[in-house]
């Protein structure tokens, strides 16, 4: 009895396993390295919810090449090391064609060289430092470059007639991409544009009290004041210098593109303005994904409001999903690294791709290139002031 017993149990032992390789070999495997905590936390949060659509959608539609997607993630915490580990253990223990993420500028850094040494495509979804990507092959980013960004933005100001004569910078010194607006972003830009600087100011992201730092900009009024930092610390500054009676139009970069940005600035946030690569307005295919995304958020008691990094997760399965298909990959672990480099050759080749946020190829350096949006808050929400097409 204990002997068929035994042979009961192995025989299910034995199904269970051939069923879990049958499911195995009907599926096609992407990593994601998410991050739901750090200074980023309230933009990338809701991506995977964006991730999931595209997948939803893709296996709706029969999926990929007879397969299915599915999504393996982990979750980096916004950490640099962290992401260093998410990246490895994907590519190494799950063996998934490629990896969208991580997310920022920081984790980005570090992540990419191990990629690269791991020939595995890391795709961010909202690193933007200039020129991360550029040194590697497997490296890229569905963001466009915040110089080139911030550039759009001062010309549409100028466009405008919108006072823009001198600025001032205030940036956080403990962030990658905050530190790189502050330092190189926004005076390089400034300089181009002939915008005099007349004060620059510097702040941790756990700052909370602003005071001195304004202080410093009231006594030197200007047209703009340009932030660097993410969006709670942008709140922040925004809210002491209105108290402090500055009237300067706060300017940035994508960096505080929450979509939920001009209720939680409230008045003191008119006539911010910053670039941003999705519109949610912008036609019926964005309005229909908002719609999707604002339910499945709320299901899941997050913010019902897309941002560009929800949206640009979302294309980025789209991208990962076309090269699959062009190089007819097949998921089989004997071919994983040649179906890997394949992924990345027609990824790098691609041009003009329908996607969600407008047509979108890749440059050399594995940056995106697409269209950039120009808003700015008026009375509680975000206003389209210009657009730039892409730029190839």
């Amino acid at each position: 009895m204990k002997l068929q017993n035994v042979a009961a149990v192995a025989i299910a032992v034995a199904f269970s396993l051939l069923t879990l390789q049958a499911q195995a070999d009907d599926e096609l495997v992407l990593g994601y390295v998410t991050a739901k905590t750090g200074p980023f936390v309230s933009l990338a949060k809701t991506n995977e919810i964006a991730a999931q659509m595209a997948v939803d959608e893709i296996n709706a539609n029969g999926g990929i090449n007879g397969k299915k997607l599915r999504l393996e993630t982990f979750d980096s915490a916004g950490k640099p090391e962290q992401a260093v580990v998410g990246v490895r253990t994907l590519a190494k223990d799950k063996n998934v064609l490629g990896i969208i993420g991580p997310f920022s500028s920081s984790e980005a850094r570090v992540a990419f060289p191990i990629a690269e040494r791991l020939k595995v495509v890391t795709m961010s979804m909202a690193s933007s430092a200039p020129r991360l990507a550029e040194p590697f092959k497997y490296a890229f980013r569905n963001t466009s470059n915040e110089g080139y960004m911030f550039a759009q933005l001062m010309k549409i100001l100028a466009e405008e007639s919108i006072p823009s004569n001198n600025a001032a910078i205030a940036y956080a010194t403990d962030d990658t991409i905050s530190k790189v607006m502050g330092t190189a972003v926004f005076p390089a830009i400034f300089e181009k544009t002939g915008t005099d600087v007349k004060a620059v100011v510097t702040f941790k992201l756990s700052a909370f009290d602003f005071s001195p730092q304004v202080s410093q900009l009231v006594s030197k009024p200007t047209d703009l004041v340009a932030v660097g930092a993410p969006p709670e610390q942008a709140i922040k500054l925004v809210t002491e210098l209105r108290r402090q009676g500055h009237e300067g139009r706060l300017v940035a970069g994508s960096t505080i593109a929450a979509p939920d940005l001009p209720e939680r600035m409230g008045k003191a946030g008119n006539n911010t303005t910053l670039p941003t690569t999705f519109f949610a307005n912008l036609n019926d295919r964005t309005k229909a994904f908002s719609e999707v995304f604002g339910r499945r958020a709320r299901a899941e008691g997050e913010r019902t409001l897309p941002a560009q990094f929800d949206a640009a997760t979302y294309d980025i399965v789209l991208f990962f999903a076309h090269a699959m298909e062009q190089a007819n990959v097949t998921g089989d672990p004997g071919k994983l690294e040649d179906e890997r480099a394949a992924i990345r050759d027609h990824l790098a080749a691609m041009r003009n791709f329908p996607a969600l946020e407008g047509e979108i190829s890749f440059d050399p350096d594995g940056d995106a290139l697409k269209p950039v949006y120009i808003v700015e808050i008026r009375d509680g929400e975000w206003n389209l002031l210009g657009a730039q097409p892409l730029e190839q």
